[in-house]
């Protein structure tokens, strides 16, 4: 049987990653889909398994062939994308296909699948709150942490578009609550 499509997206902060990694945990038989990108690799990332890496020529070529589902330019010749063929590959072998991507990227996917994929939007419990959360893990500069800000308002204003949102004002309750939703989800 083919898999299904579940999609996050958040602002920074919100705690999205911690509740993908809890879910991927929980016997959902979920793949990860893994995004392209035309950046080099970092450190010791590895093509096809951080992400997949292209040239910005390739990237381009790919973008002519219709062979995203969603893509973005985020600066000049810098471009991040999620591609159809691993998607399809992972559905045809029965896995629930999970993706962390943009409002606008979760909005496209989600347009594309229809009824096959659940979006499900992660929101703070306010911006007070995110702005405490960014501070608090001490990784940006204080002008990265208001472009952060300012970024999450514009995002906000996409939670109504998604078929679910799950207010992270405490951790434990807002991973269960996710759990409960994609269990559900998965079952029908």
């Amino acid at each position: 049987m083919k898999g299904k499509l579940i999609i996050f997206s958040a602002p920074s902060g919100s705690g999205k990653s911690t509740i993908i990694n809890y879910l991927m945990t929980q016997n959902l038989n979920l793949a990860f889909s893994i995004s392209a990108t035309s950046r080099a690799p970092r450190g010791t990332e590895q093509h096809g398994v951080e992400y997949y890496f292209l040239s910005a020529e390739e990237f381009k070529q790919r973008i002519a062939n219709d062979e995203f589902l969603e893509y973005e330019e985020v600066y000049e010749n810098r471009f991040y994308g999620t591609l159809k063929a691993p998607i399809e590959k992972q559905l045809e072998a029965g896995f629930n296909v999970v993706f962390d991507v943009d409002v606008v990227g979760g909005c496209n996917i989600k347009k594309y699948y229809g009824e096959r994929a659940l979006s499900v939007f992660i929101q703070p419990p306010s911006i007070e709150e995110l702005r405490k959360r960014l501070v608090g893990r001490a990784t940006d500069a204080p002008e990265v942490i208001e472009s952060r800000i300012a970024k999450a308002e514009f995002e906000l204003g996409y939670a109504d578009k998604f078929d679910v949102v799950v207010i992270n004002d405490e951790l434990e309750k807002a991973k269960a609550d996710a759990l409960e939703i994609i269990q559900k989800f998965l079952k029908s």
